[in-house]
């Protein structure tokens, strides 16, 4: 396949590119101007700059490609329109790219979220009607919607990942330096299970979104198939990094404080802190659990990578970058 991967410069858009060069595939590769794009031109990809909101930079991205992964978003913001101006409007220009000058495209993949689906102690299903539960989630949902209205025109899959983990993750870094100082943070109230997926394996369930025929028109969860909690995955955080933590349990209106006064420092600052609403409120939510039983059904999906194989290769990554 002729891929374009639209935020490549992530943590999910680093291992897609990965795996799809390792494939043989022709990939070009489309960072912001200034972001970085060290390793990104190995294997023969082509590097790009261009922003999904700037809608000029679009049309020479997308040309040539058969397949376009759409991967570019904003997932820490202090208020609700970054995230609507990045998640919804550069999904909605990227469609209309492909559209204009794409013509013989294959297959539009566009990264959802669980986010999107919104909470749930027991099994998220794609049928369910979206019930996001603070900005970034109703950015996505929304930005699920645009994709899918399209899908007359352009043939759609979308990926829905939970948590996802391993070495590049920066999303996860906050647990992990809190843990190297001896702390589990919990949440008071009952256990809240939380899915996840290795970043390799998130990778492999996008390429067959891209080639499977049967994901054309549908939306996919894509996570391994036994969940754990917030306070499970930080006690495997500390095994990972050798230490013993011991658990403080914080009550949800003290987190959503913390988080509200976070987004007010980021606003007054410029810049977006790793402590923000919306992973308080993802925090304290009830569950972040989704059903994977579709993707396993129709795609031959499996996700293999154990959580603490998944967090001992992110350990090992930050410990080699000296981030803890």
């Amino acid at each position: 396949m002729r891929a374009l991967v639209t935020g490549a410069g992530g943590f999910l858009g680093r291992a897609l590119v990965r795996r799809l060069a390792a494939e043989g595939h022709e990939v070009r590769a489309m960072v912001r101007p200034g972001a970085e794009a060290e390793g990104l031109g190995a294997s023969g990809v082509e590097v790009v700059r261009g922003d999904v909101t700037d809608p000029a930079s679009l049309p020479a991205a997308v040309a040539g490609r058969d397949v376009v992964f759409h991967l570019a978003g904003v997932r820490r913001a202090p208020a609700r329109d970054e995230f609507l101006r990045a998640n919804v409007e550069g999904t909605r220009a990227v469609l209309d790219a492909c559209l204009a000058h794409a013509p013989r495209l294959a297959r539009f993949v566009l990264a959802g979220s669980i986010a999107a689906a919104g909470p749930s102690r027991t099994g998220r299903r794609e049928e369910e009607p979206f019930a996001p539960a603070e900005g970034y989630g109703e950015s996505k949902a929304e930005a699920e919607r645009v994709a899918l209205a399209r899908s007359d025109r352009l043939p759609v899959a979308v990926g829905r990942p939970p948590r996802i983990m391993g070495p590049g993750d920066r999303e996860n870094l906050l647990f992990f330096r809190i843990v190297s100082r001896g702390f589990v943070v919990g949440v008071a109230g009952p256990p809240r299970p939380l899915s996840f997926v290795d970043v390799d394996d998130c990778a492999a369930g996008f390429v067959l979104l891209a080639t499977r025929p049967e994901a054309v028109g549908q939306s996919f969860f894509l996570a391994h198939p036994e969940p754990t909690t917030l306070e499970g995955l930080q006690e495997e955080v500390a095994r990972a990094l050798g230490v013993r933590a011991r658990t403080v349990r914080l009550p949800p209106a003290l987190l959503r404080a913390a988080g509200s006064a976070a987004d007010a420092a980021s606003r007054a600052l410029g810049r977006r802190l790793p402590l923000n609403r919306k992973l308080v409120e993802q925090v304290v939510a009830p569950g972040w659990t989704c059903d994977v039983s579709k993707a396993r059904r129709l795609l031959g999906f499996e996700a293999r990578a154990p959580l603490a194989t998944s967090l001992a290769r992110a350990a090992a990554w930050y410990r080699g970058r000296g981030w803890l």
